[in-house]
Formats: C-alpha cells, sequence, structure tokens
C-alpha cells in the first residue's frame, strides 16, 4: 500500500506539531542551562562565548555551500534588526535578570506574557486579526503559567534588578517577533542565523569587557551547558522560532511561550530533582489546553 502521507502532509505536520514540540522541549529548558552556566562566568561573557561558538559554527558553512544572504541594505538592516532584538536585547537582559537574582521560574513567567502583547500589537503592525477564540486561549495559557510556577513557589519576584532586566527581555522578544512578521524574508536559516548571532556577538562582547571580570571557571559543567546553548538554543530553537514565524500566524506560534514556564517546571524536576506539586501538573495541562485552543484560533 503506498504511504497515506504526501511530502507536503508530512512537511505541514512536522510545522503544526514537530516543530513547536522541540522548539518548547530546547528553550524552556534552557533556562536551567543558563543558571547552571553562571555559576561559572559572567552573564555577557557567558552569552558572548555562545555567540563565538555559533559563528565558529556557522561561518565554515556559509562559506562553504554560499546559502543565500540578503541582497539589498534593506534586507540587510531588516536581519540586524531582528538579530539585536532577539539576540542581543532579549538574551542579554534574560541572562543578566537571571545573574541579578531572579529564578529561571520567574523570568520564564515574566517572558511568557509575550503573546499577549503579541497579540495586542499584530492587528497595528501585521494586519493579522486576533480573533476571540485566540484571546480565549491567550487567557487559558497565562492561568496555566501562573499555576505552575505559583505552585512550584519559584517565583522569587524580589530581585528589583532582575525584574527590571526580565521586562527588557520581554519587550525585546516581543518586538523582534512582531518586527520578523512584518518585514520577513525567505533567507536561508544558516545565513540569517549567522548574521543573527554575529550582532549579537558585536554588541554582547564589549560590553563584558568593559563591565565584567572576564574570567571563567573551565568545568564540564560549564562546557556542557555552554554546549547545550550553542546547539539547542542557538543553532535549533531560534531556527525553528523564526520559521514558524515565518509561516504562521504570529499571536499563535507566540502563544507556545506559554508553555516556556511548565516546561522549565517539568525539565527542573527531570534534570535537578526538583518537585512537581499537583498543581503544577493542573497548570500544564490548562496551558496545553490554551496554547491548542490559540493555535486553533
Amino acid at each position: 500500500m503506498a504511504s497515506s502521507l504526501s511530502p507536503a502532509q508530512g512537511s505541514g505536520i512536522w510545522w503544526r506539531f514537530g516543530a513547536p514540540f522541540v522548539f518548547v522541549l530546547f528553550w524552556s529548558s534552557g533556562f536551567a542551562v543558563v543558571k547552571v552556566g553562571l555559576h561559572y562566568a559572567p552573564a555577557l561573557l557567558l552569552l558572548s562565548m555562545r555567540y563565538a561558538c555559533v559563528v565558529a559554527v556557522l561561518l565554515p558553512l556559509q562559506l562553504a555551500f554560499r546559502f543565500p544572504l540578503p541582497r539589498t541594505a534593506r534586507q540587510w538592516l531588516d536581519l540586524c534588526v531582528v538579530g539585536f532584538l532577539i539576540q542581543f536585547v532579549y538574551f542579554s537582559t534574560a541572562f543578566l535578570g537571571m545573574k541579578a537574582g531572579l529564578s529561571a521560574g520567574g523570568i520564564a513567567l515574566i517572558v511568557s506574557m509575550q503573546p499577549i502583547l503579541v497579540g495586542i500589537a499584530s492587528p497595528m503592525l501585521t494586519g493579522e486579526k486576533v480573533r476571540l477564540k485566540q484571546w480565549c486561549g491567550l487567557a487559558l495559557g497565562l492561568a496555566g503559567a501562573v499555576a505552575v510556577i505559583a505552585a512550584k513557589s519559584s517565583i522569587e519576584l524580589a530581585s528589583p534588578w532582575g525584574v527590571a532586566f526580565a521586562l527588557c527581555a520581554l519587550l525585546g522578544m516581543t518586538a523582534g517577533v512582531l518586527y520578523e512578521k512584518r518585514h520577513s524574508q525567505q533567507a536561508h536559516a544558516i545565513g540569517a542565523n549567522l548574521v543573527q548571532c554575529s550582532v549579537g556577538l558585536v554588541f554582547c562582547l564589549p560590553l563584558a569587557l568593559l563591565t565584567e571580570t572576564p574570567h571563567i571557571d573551565w568545568t564540564w559543567q560549564f562546557s556542557s551547558a555552554l554546549a547545550y546553548l550553542v546547539v539547542c538554543n542557538s543553532l535549533i530553537s531560534i531556527s525553528l522560532l523564526l520559521a514558524m514565524v515565518r509561516r504562521q500566524q504570529a499571536a499563535r506560534v507566540s502563544s507556545l511561550f506559554f508553555l516556556v514556564p511548565p516546561g522549565a517546571a517539568l525539565m527542573g524536576m527531570l534534570l535537578l530533582g526538583e518537585a512537581m506539586p499537583p498543581a503544577a501538573w493542573l497548570g500544564m495541562v490548562i496551558a496545553a489546553g490554551g496554547v491548542w485552543v490559540a493555535s486553533r484560533g
């Protein structure tokens, strides 16, 4: 019997289910991994090393295979703006927020407000209309994310600087997603990631050298954390995020961020042995239901 799935259908299933699952898995676990890395290196220096490693991996591939790059000055500018907003503003302030004492769960919760901001701004900036069913899904997703973190008592919003940095991260990611959607282009994932991580490196490294003590405690824990951040967060997660934003409605893709706090809590249980109270499991179900409703709106 012939296969029941055509290539186009298989691709559709991947972008509908596979890509969101991989993105949430790697993105949510990254918060705990960053916390590990920050025990051995300053925040901006860790981020700079992450970008340097990504550039070292992608540059030879770009030179060897000549993947398509922007052709006009405006396309280069658009690509660099998205890189600045996501790779520098979002990641640097998220790292600094955790370094300032905000828990991984706390910053994940604040950043999970991003779908609400995207839903509000999308009609004005991208022309996308967020329907009532999607708003209901966004509300459910937010309620589930809050329930998970509250049940684990790990919000820890006592650090004013940590909260301020987390709010900057929230605004950076929101602006990056909206800008990418409005000015999206069919740049190759490797070329786009190379350019954007280079932008992050250009802004992060000088700031790290000016404001931090350049000392790294080279342990296997630090090396493992750095490798995970390079491969899973920079090479895979960011590529999937940008690709999904180009293919789907921005509000639908952003609703996946409601699964980040539950995902971070689950990864903490599996990797670090942290407890998962029954209310947290309920919150995960609510958040997942909200994302399902929002994505089908």
